[in-house]
């Protein structure tokens, strides 16, 4: 699905009506909890996570997180659920078989970085990955899921759009009320230049500041016609245009959309007519067949830290004690 326009703006006579069933949701997520059996990983877990449905720079966080903890020495493992993906898991995502029908579009992106670990039941992967030589696993989102029990709790937000309206699906994008999300977390992340939401101002949990860029300047001067199926895709579409690409036309499609040939050849025959060059997300592009990836360009986007060291430094310090209580259990052994 893509995010309804009235979850980005002010409350409204939509957010009005459908706000009765917040409770339904507020009351299903706690009933979840009180019938979880949390999960405790013998290696330490690190939860990267959210408060919205939709795209707010999770999975980027976690590419970048990996690769930083890969440079300091940990044999990184990511275990993601696979959305959109027809398995469930847990097994080990292989670039050279799998496409996004089987694992999703961003367990193929995580793939490419660390071995990453599709399963529904995250417990269960996070055991596969342990098994593998794991010693420490990030957490591809889960931080809603009550089975398990991260060492360190990310959240990421997006400081353009914080939280939405701030109500609670359906009336709004919030997966839990915003208080109680906020005390679970050992920490922020920050994508973006606006402001922090009021809700962070005079937080005691370290906040980091990041922002998502393309990994190479766009330096073509032919226009483009932009596609994506994403939660929130103006988001792609305003960041190709502050990269100074020039946009002839635009067209959002749902969140993990499987893309027909025929929207394909439609998007091709406009981008014709107005001498246009298709270009996508790489989570779009990944989820095309390759012979349909054929003169689509995608943008490549990273996270740039505001302090790189910081964060890589907090997350080794947070997983410490873990590390230490392995380091005994193995001399005891």
């Amino acid at each position: 699905m893509r995010a309804p326009e009235f979850w980005h703006h002010p409350p409204g006579l939509a957010a009005t009506l459908l706000s009765p069933l917040e409770k339904v949701w507020k009351a299903g997520s706690w009933v979840r909890r009180q019938r979880a059996r949390p999960y405790r990983a013998s290696i330490p877990i690190v939860c990267v996570g959210n408060l919205v449905a939709g795209g707010s720079g999770k999975t980027p966080v976690v590419l970048s997180l990996a690769r930083r903890l890969i440079d300091a020495g940990q044999s990184v493992h990511i275990v993601t659920r696979g959305y959109g993906g027809r398995l469930a898991g847990p097994g080990r995502v292989e670039l050279l078989t799998h496409d996004a029908v089987a694992v999703g579009d961003e367990a193929l992106l995580l793939a490419e970085v660390a071995p990453c670990w599709v399963a529904r039941d995250r417990a269960a992967g996070m055991a596969a990955a342990t098994r593998a030589g794991a010693t420490l696993v990030l957490l591809d989102d889960g931080f809603q899921n009550p089975d398990v029990t991260p060492d360190c709790a990310i959240l990421v937000v997006d400081s353009a759009y914080a939280f939405g309206n701030r109500h609670l699906i359906p009336a709004g994008p919030l997966r839990e009320p915003i208080m109680a999300g906020l005390a679970r977390a050992d920490a922020m992340v920050l994508l973006g230049d606006a402001p922090a939401p009021i809700e962070l101002r005079g937080t005691a949990r370290p906040m980091f500041r990041a922002c998502l860029t393309p990994t190479q300047p766009m330096t073509s001067k032919r226009p483009y016609l932009a596609f994506a199926g994403l939660g929130r895709p103006q988001k792609f579409f305003d960041t190709l245009r502050e990269a100074g690409v020039s946009i002839l036309a635009a067209h959002a499609f749902g969140d993990h959309h499987v893309y027909r040939p025929a929207e394909i050849a439609t998007l091709r025959q406009e981008a014709a007519r107005a001498g246009a060059t298709l270009i996508t997300t790489a989570k779009d592009w990944v989820r095309l067949p390759p012979a349909l990836r054929v003169g689509i360009d995608k943008l490549d986007v990273e996270i740039r830290w505001r302090d790189d060291p910081a964060i890589t430094q907090f997350v080794l310090d947070a997983i410490q004690p873990r590390t230490h209580e392995d380091r005994r259990r193995s001399r005891a052994g």
